[in-house]
């Protein structure tokens, strides 16, 4: 007898999640592991991987999807509007590191997979959106001046926290050092008024 169509779903689901539960850590602790290894990890077959995720990159573009998504509820436990916008920036970027270096290895295989210039800007749409919350409110509050293009202003800052990040890990920097760099060039990219603190 075959389970009803509404366990099926609600097994689905779970294999499913459990799937992305184990992916990022064994894709981190090594980024070569098969999907036998995946499916191990979470306690599934490797045919049940293969019925979520028909290929390694799709399993990989979902695993990214879930690390945004962890990286975002902990940008969302930072109090974006309280104290000056470029603290606020600033919360939000460290709090996003701190995810990101969760699962160092795997990041950087995921940020080497083709992608097409949409889907790269849909990859970081959560992020973006935080981000260009709070550069409007300085804008608004009078902190950052308003002569850069918004979107400009959001990808610049993606981009200076992806290279802070970059430095640190290839030990260029410390983690001190690549955040006073981060802080400095947002807050001469913003034309920020002095006196925000760090």
């Amino acid at each position: 007898m075959t389970p009803p169509p509404r366990k099926r779903r609600a097994d689905a689901h779970r294999s499913r999640a459990a799937i992305l539960d184990a992916a990022p850590r064994v894709l981190d602790a090594d980024p070569d592991a098969g999907l036998e290894a995946v499916a191990v990890a979470a306690g599934v077959t490797r045919q049940t991987v293969y019925a979520h995720f028909p290929s390694r990159e799709e399993l990989l573009f979902a695993v990214a999807d879930r690390v945004t998504e962890e990286a975002v509820a902990v940008m969302d436990a930072v109090d974006l509007d309280a104290g000056p916008a470029a603290d606020a920036l600033m919360r939000l970027l460290d709090t996003g590191m701190r995810a990101a270096r969760r699962y160092p290895v795997l990041l950087q295989r995921i940020s080497a997979l083709p992608v097409g210039p949409q889907a790269g800007r849909d990859q970081h749409r959560p992020v973006a959106d935080r981000i260009e919350r709070v550069i409007l409110r300085g804008r608004e509050a009078g902190e950052f001046d308003d002569r850069l293009p918004v979107d400009w202003l959001v990808a610049a800052t993606i981009g200076l926290g992806h290279l802070a990040s970059e430095e640190r890990d290839a030990g260029r920097m410390s983690e001190t050092a690549a955040r006073e760099a981060l802080r400095t060039s947002l807050l001469r990219l913003l034309d920020a008024a002095d006196g925000a603190d760090g």
